[in-house]
């Protein structure tokens, strides 16, 4: 993205750290990987943005107030408003631009997100990888629910996201998205056989867990 570099820095400095507070899986690498795949989806469409706004609206769009995952995009979008230096770099109609865009990010939203920016956020910042999302729902499963056992996090990751990723599932996609259409395939596949899904999340999430062992006794 061609960024101004005023607004590249004060965002580096004073915007993405606060994502080392987020649950682990929503944390600062998550931005890099929105960014990524806006890219990816921006070139496949020959879409035309605004970097600057775009670089904003990804940056802003998941802080969080102590971890709290519910209406976190609210939270987001009222931080991005008040923000004292994005006041002085951007117009007020580019502001309610990055507003609407951050509040209509989520995948279960039942209206569609208001501006191009909002499709891109929302398109960009779903799993798009089976491991990430066996990853991803386990992670979310146990915050949610810490007292829960392994086995009653799968099936809840298995409801989750066949509710979501299913052939009526609630995620939809705004722009032609190789990628996505690649996952989705191979997720609603996974997803056809329950006890095939729970087999491969449980022995995916068992390698995360050795391999987290290794690295503590090194």
């Amino acid at each position: 993205m061609n960024v101004d570099k005023n607004l590249q820095e004060y965002i580096e400095m004073n915007i993405i750290p606060l994502y080392a507070n987020n649950f682990i899986g929503d944390e600062q690498d998550r931005i890099a990987y929105v960014m990524s795949r806006s890219k990816k989806i921006i070139e496949e469409n020959v879409l035309e943005v605004d970097d600057n706004v775009l670089y904003t609206v990804i940056s802003y769009h998941d802080i969080r107030k102590n971890n709290v995952e519910e209406g976190h995009e609210l939270t987001s979008a009222e931080i991005m408003y008040a923000d004292a230096f994005l006041k002085e770099f951007f117009t007020e109609e580019q502001r309610l631009i990055i507003k609407e865009a951050i509040e209509d990010q989520r995948a279960n939203a039942q209206k569609e997100p208001r501006n191009i920016y909002g499709k891109i956020l929302s398109s960009a910042s779903r799993n798009s990888s089976i491991e990430q999302c066996l990853e991803r729902s386990y992670n979310y499963g146990k915050k949610k629910n810490p007292n829960a056992t392994d086995e009653e996090i799968y099936e809840g990751a298995y409801e989750a996201l066949l509710n979501k990723f299913g052939e009526n599932g609630y995620a939809k996609f705004y722009f032609k998205d190789s990628t996505y259409e690649h996952f989705l395939h191979d997720i609603r596949e996974l997803l056809s056989d329950k006890d095939k899904f729970i087999d491969k999340q449980k022995k995916y999430i068992l390698e995360i867990k050795q391999r987290g062992n290794k690295h503590e006794n090194k």
